[in-house]
């Protein structure tokens, strides 16, 4: 098996309706593959690693080399499985354009269906975009959630993949969560992801590594003290021009100055708006949130204010976060040098055996199967 780089560059464009339904169908028979030979919640486990997932929108048909792939992909099979979901066992929820919507088909679904997990899910995919918005964030070049799909089975299970836009690298990020894969302790703060798939690395504040649980536990505190938040950004304000001027202050732990900026924070591009970061927090105070989850969960608590409070964390309290970019290639099947771990051949050949009955059992023609198989046959070798 070869080792090859597949990049994310932000693409714009439909897909033409020819292509989408032969997607459509395509997509629909592998699922229905995967079900039979596997169960249900293995095509949460599959849509949840990323280099499988990018492999199933290279077989459907789709660019490989685009953020459509993601959208497209995920939207031919919300419909082309939409009148099977029962007989499958699967729900997908949410989109590109239905991301706001997920809560309500999650409502519908659980009302329709009888499932008593509705409170569970809708909290799942309202801090899976809360975390890839909050807690990694790149001022630099942030990267902005406009796809949020929200995938579930009838056992309860999840996963999430969901797709963030920058502007200035002109690159996407795909983001991907399984439930199974979360520890109970962390929750789903602590390094949640399955995967994260981007081809470019920068040096996000990153408070889901486990590195960051002093700076989220601290900033916990800190929304418990309004006045003394306010009072440490003011004086972290008024006292830049001052520090930039020194190579290195006592107690800052390991926090270089220079004589253009911070190494880690460009204090100077914050711009807080200390009113709106005031209210936020004493509302927080009144909710009394008992840990870090539930603060970034309440209403009102988005990037400013989890910055506002990792900044005063690690300045004043010297509780470092880790800046170290999450987003990284996985590999659904080991690579050949033994990297990150050596080839599994039998699941290796299971997962082509699947992909090939799901061409079979698609409703394409023969020549759009043979198409998708040469699809499958370049996607093995690369």
């Amino acid at each position: 098996m070869r080792i090859g780089i597949a990049t994310v560059p932000l693409d714009y464009g439909k897909c033409p309706p020819w292509l989408f339904l032969r997607m459509k169908q395509l997509g629909r028979g592998i699922m229905l593959a995967i079900r039979e030979e596997f169960g249900p919640d293995e095509i949460l486990k599959r849509l949840a690693d990323p280099t499988w997932f990018q492999s199933l929108g290279c077989v459907m048909g789709f660019d490989w080399n685009s953020s459509g792939l993601t959208t497209t992909t995920l939207g031919a099979l919300k419909v082309g499985i939409f009148d099977i979901q029962d007989e499958l066992g699967i729900y997908v929820c949410g989109g590109k354009k239905e991301s706001r919507k997920t809560p309500e088909e999650i409502k519908v679904y659980s009302i329709s269906r009888g499932f008593d997990f509705e409170k569970n899910l809708a909290y799942a995919s309202k801090m899976a975009a809360k975390v890839d918005s909050s807690l990694i964030q790149d001022i630099a070049n942030p990267f902005q959630l406009y796809q949020h799909n929200f995938i579930f089975s009838k056992s309860g299970n999840w996963a999430v993949i969901q797709q963030g836009m920058s502007i200035q690298t002109q690159k996407a990020r795909r983001y991907h969560w399984l439930s199974n894969t979360l520890q109970q302790i962390q929750g789903l703060i602590e390094e949640p992801h399955s995967g994260i798939a981007c081809d470019v690395k920068t040096n996000p504040l990153n408070l889901t590594a486990k590195q960051s649980s002093k700076n989220r536990e601290i900033s916990s505190q800190l929304s418990q003290e309004p006045k003394a938040l306010i009072k440490d950004i003011n004086l972290i304000s008024e006292k830049y021009n001052k520090l930039i001027k020194q190579k290195r202050l006592p107690g800052f732990i390991q926090m270089e100055l220079n004589n253009v900026e911070f190494h880690y924070h460009p204090v100077a591009r914050e711009k807080f708006n200390l009113k709106r970061l005031e209210k936020t927090i004493f509302s927080v105070k009144e909710q009394n949130p008992k840990n870090f989850e539930q603060l970034l969960s309440l209403q009102g608590v988005g990037p400013k204010t989890i910055r506002a409070l990792s900044l005063v964390s690690e300045i004043i309290y010297g509780a470092k976060p880790s800046y170290e970019d999450p987003a990284r290639y996985t590999f659904a099947h080991g690579g050949k040098d033994g990297t990150p771990f050596p080839v599994d051949r039998d699941t290796y050949d299971k997962v082509l055996n699947v992909m090939q009955k799901g061409i079979a059992k698609s409703t394409v023609s023969l020549k759009e199967k043979q198409e998708a198989q040469k699809r499958l046959h370049n996607v093995k070798s690369s």
